[in-house]
């Protein structure tokens, strides 16, 4: 029989997977950003982006502006697939995080 314990750990490695697999989208994306809007790409600090010293309220814009798809609107197709692709993974590595919480409080309950 499969134990509960080790089904939990085996879902928070898929999720830090995801995680990575997300920032490493993200920074992609970040690239591509540079080369095609250099404005943009100053408004959501993309310099500072991963930085210690990168500012929140900038990063929630490029959150927002991939979460209501603004980026529809833009010229380019390479940054649009990106976005795309950052927008899925977002959801799903948000969903498995969310799966990992309520796994925990069930895990918590049940043992």
């Amino acid at each position: 029989m499969i134990s509960t314990v080790a089904l939990f750990w085996a879902l928070c490695v898929v999720c830090l997977v995801n995680m990575a697999r997300y920032f490493s989208s993200l920074r992609a994306l970040l690239v591509v950003l540079r080369g095609c809007d250099p404005l943009l790409y100053q408004y959501v600090d993309g310099a500072g982006f991963f930085t210690a010293h990168g500012q929140p309220s900038k990063q929630v814009r490029l959150v927002r502006y991939i979460w209501k798809r603004y980026y529809l609107d833009h010229h380019d197709e390479e940054f649009i697939r990106r976005c795309e692709r950052v927008r899925g993974q977002f959801v799903l590595t948000s969903s498995l995080c969310a799966l990992v919480v309520i796994s925990l409080v069930g895990l918590a309950i049940w043992h």
